[in-house]
């Protein structure tokens, strides 16, 4: 990565609050919060690792999203707490990109994670028969490396064409990290053609493993509503609901900040909204599948007592 023309460059980050009184009670609870998001996430994948029952494919692509979750929340929110704590908040050019990369590299592999996750709930409730045979360790883990090789090039495409604009002088970046639209947007040059990139190849990236998700629930529904069972519909249902509520709080947190008209909100109501994808799915996934899956709850109990 060529970086001689941004050596003398600096981000400065304005935060998620400017009032010095909110600082370190939201400190306190952003610290809180990612410690917990943490330990529960670093929970849920030792308990699948060392537990024999839990060697599924479900549960091996919850392991995955146990680790990216982790790293995502980790790209992220250590930026938020140190603006918190400290008036020192600008960021050379070098660590903007990095943490972008990060950031774009995990945020777009939980999205396809979680389309990996759909379509093994669809092949569990619409080819029982088949599962065992189609969803097989190996495969597993092929689409778990095609989907972190996929989020990485997705990342180094975008940070790549980034560092080829140019920047001059402090930045003033509108967001508590180095959010690349805001970045873009304080550019020296043309990004019309970033911004474009954005709009087609970032929208195929993360419209595909949507829209697979979809599918997947489509299908899904199609098959429950042919049981002819009210208690077995509730039963298969209840093997794909922690997922379900996962992918909703993941999108519609997103959606929050994405797909609003601009002048509904303010810099600072948009920074306050990207918490819910950054820290509050990262955060909630645990307690989602540690509350709401039956063999979850029984194996935390194995291991209590």
């Amino acid at each position: 990565m060529d970086l001689k023309n941004q050596t003398f460059i600096s981000f400065t980050l304005l935060g998620l609050s400017e009032n010095p009184s909110l600082r370190l009670p939201l400190f306190s609870f952003f610290m809180g919060a990612y410690i917990l998001c943490v330990m529960g996430n670093m929970l849920i994948f030792i308990l699948i690792s060392t537990q024999s029952q839990l060697h599924t494919p479900m549960y091996f692509l919850l392991s995955n999203l146990s680790v990216v979750d982790i790293c995502f929340v980790s790209s992220t929110i250590p930026t938020l707490l140190s603006t918190l704590l400290s008036d020192e908040r600008s960021f050379s050019f070098l660590s903007c990109i990095i943490q972008m990369f990060c950031f774009i590299s995990f945020g777009n592999l939980e999205n396809n994670i979680l389309a990996l996750m759909a379509y093994d709930r669809y092949m569990a409730i619409c080819n029982p028969l088949r599962y065992k045979s189609s969803m097989k360790n190996s495969l597993c883990v092929v689409l778990v490396v095609i989907s972190w090789l996929a989020a990485v090039l997705h990342s180094l495409l975008h940070t790549l064409m980034l560092n080829n604009l140019k920047y001059s002088g402090i930045k003033l970046v509108n967001h508590f990290f180095c959010e690349i639209a805001q970045v873009l947007s304080v550019s020296d040059s043309d990004t019309s053609f970033n911004f474009y990139l954005i709009l087609t190849e970032g929208a195929v990236s993360v419209g595909v493993p949507f829209l697979c998700i979809i599918m997947s629930y489509t299908f899904i529904l199609a098959a429950l509503f042919h049981l002819h069972s009210t208690e077995r519909m509730q039963k298969t249902f209840s093997t794909c609901s922690s997922h379900l509520t996962t992918v909703c709080l993941f999108y519609g947190t997103i959606a929050s900040v994405y797909f609003r008209p601009s002048s509904s909100s303010t810099g600072l109501r948009e920074r306050a909204a990207t918490i819910g994808y950054t820290l509050l799915t990262p955060m909630m996934n645990p307690i989602i599948y540690g509350l709401r899956n039956n063999a979850m709850k029984k194996v935390i109990s194995k291991v209590l007592q």
